[in-house]
């Protein structure tokens, strides 16, 4: 299977553009959110070097963020990056177990090999990887049972249509659009 950028930048796009003025972008070192501004009438979810796995964790995050947190850079969150301590390794990885979580569906959903990613190469804690991988895979398997943000199950389901299902591209966006609609309203 063949995972190009250029595909998994259309379907966001093709998601979100229109309905949440917010465009997928590829970026340079580090991933980063930037909400529309003056020289920009677009939100960006800006990821790292061209990988497809950042595209997929920028967007969990994207999905996650409500309405007031992404009219903020980086969603109004702190980063620390590699030599945190062990509290900050715990704060570190209590907010990032729902973004992987999602993370992880979405690679199931376009055929890709999860990696968990403790992100602390450089600290001076040792990390226990395979508990921050049971709390990942109970929190994907609760979005599983409870659904997902409906954000996060429109882009599902159009990765799914378009690398498991076989759908072109406009197919597999307008099964995710279709995920975004409110529901017609019943007359009584």
């Amino acid at each position: 299977m063949n995972h190009r950028l250029e595909d998994v930048i259309a379907l966001f796009d093709g998601l979100f553009q229109d309905t949440f003025a917010t465009r997928l972008v590829r970026g340079g070192d580090e991933p980063l959110y930037l909400p529309a501004d003056a020289d920009t009438p677009y939100h960006r979810v800006i990821f790292a070097r061209g990988f497809y796995a950042s595209a997929l964790h920028e967007i969990s995050h994207w999905c996650i963020a409500g309405e007031e947190r992404r009219k903020r850079e980086d969603y109004g969150y702190w980063y620390l990056p590699d030599g945190r301590d062990a509290v900050a390794q715990r704060d570190f990885e209590t907010v990032e177990a729902a973004p992987q979580a999602l993370e992880r569906l979405f690679s199931q959903a376009c055929g890709l090999r999860f990696h968990i990613s403790v992100d602390n190469l450089g600290g001076d804690v040792e990390v226990d990887r395979e508990a921050f991988c049971v709390t990942v895979n109970a929190k994907a398997e609760r979005y599983e049972r409870e659904g997902l943000p409906l954000r996060a199950a429109a882009f599902r389901l159009a990765l799914q249509r378009f690398y498991r299902e076989g759908d072109a591209r406009k197919a597999a966006i307008a099964a995710g659009r279709r995920l975004l609609e409110p529901a017609p309203v019943a007359l009584v």
